[in-house]
């Protein structure tokens, strides 16, 4: 049991990126449109008015110690002429009990947005992020203090002195989108930060591609009218230090209730097999609050083992249907941004 519960350990610790000589890895949300500022920053201001949301991951619960996230995110879109403006604030937080490791992140993210012609818009955004990442030895048992009898006494002489590291990330991205489709493109930490304690350690530059495209059974009417149900294809395609995530997916929404289901096919170097995980997301929304929550089931055997992921979100957000429509028969106001909320 020992064994095995050491081999799953490892494992996680190479798909994470956590463990010496890996190269560090960013965490993926199986919400992605809910925590769409994670994504790609020219997502501010693109679905609301402006909205907050909380978000938490537990990924691989069946290890002492998961891999935990946790996230705040909140955009506005400026009310200046044109509505061209958009601000965002991310803050995000990784964290494994079984060794004391975190990793913050705050970034400020801009948006610009412009209207290409009646039905096609066109977001462009900028993200600067401050992060630290730091390990604590709470947790840690050396051989030096394990008596004979089994137990644990006295302080280890290993050294370890590993302070805290900072580090300065840049990213940009866009989006394309009508009423019925988007095409995301997306570059973060494209200074590639250095995450190495005592060695040099990169964190390479993340690269995604993602797009959809909603039909519509009934479709809302212009002012405020909600009544929706269509049915939305999804795809994706990541790229991060030489391992890749391919996933495809449909979301079904019939107001105010949103289902979906994503398949992912995820490669890291060194595996013999891609690890294969079906997301499965169930979404409500009352007014102005929306709450979400995904499972991640996996189907194969490694991913069944280290146990799935739980995800939940929580977000307020304001949109004025009324004041929308009305921008929208002169003709002076974008698309409406047809990706999920969850």
């Amino acid at each position: 049991m020992l064994l095995a519960r050491l081999r799953l350990a490892l494992t996680a610790g190479l798909l994470l990126g956590t463990v010496s000589g890996a190269r560090a890895q960013d965490v993926f949300f199986s919400q992605p449109f809910a925590t769409r500022l994670h994504t790609n920053p020219a997502f501010a201001g693109l679905v609301d008015d402006y909205s907050v949301t909380l978000s938490y991951r537990n990924q691989f619960p069946t290890l002492a110690g998961s891999f935990v996230s946790t996230q705040a995110a909140a955009d506005i879109r400026l009310n200046t002429p044109g509505q061209h403006h958009a601000l965002g604030l991310l803050i995000n937080q990784d964290r494994t009990g079984s060794v004391g490791y975190t990793r913050l992140e705050i970034g400020a993210l801009y948006a610009y947005h412009t209207r290409l012609t009646e039905q096609l818009a066109l977001s462009g955004g900028l993200r600067a992020s401050y992060g630290r990442q730091r390990v604590g030895y709470d947790n840690f048992v050396f051989g030096d203090q394990i008596q004979e009898d089994g137990s644990v006494a006295g302080p280890s002489a290993e050294t370890l002195d590993f302070p805290p590291v900072n580090y300065f990330s840049l990213g940009t991205g866009a989006v394309l989108y009508s009423e019925q489709g988007w095409l995301s493109l997306a570059g973060q930490h494209l200074n590639q930060p250095s995450l190495g304690f005592q060695k040099q350690s990169q964190l390479p530059i993340l690269l995604s591609l993602s797009g959809g495209y909603k039909f519509f059974a009934i479709k809302p009417s212009t002012g405020i009218a909600t009544r929706e149900v269509s049915y939305t294809p999804v795809a994706a395609y990541t790229r991060q230090g030489g391992s890749q995530r391919i996933e495809t997916g449909l979301y079904l929404t019939a107001s105010p209730i949103t289902l979906g289901a994503v398949y992912r096919n995820i490669s890291v170097p060194g595996s013999v097999n891609p690890q294969h995980v079906l997301a499965i997301v169930a979404g409500v929304q009352a007014g102005g609050l929306r709450i979400g929550y995904s499972y991640d089931v996996g189907l194969s055997r490694l991913s069944a083992d280290l146990g799935g992921a739980h995800e939940l979100t929580l977000a307020l957000r304001a949109f004025d249907k009324l004041e929308n429509a009305h921008r929208r028969l002169k003709r002076r106001v974008y698309p409406l941004a047809p990706c999920p909320a969850f």
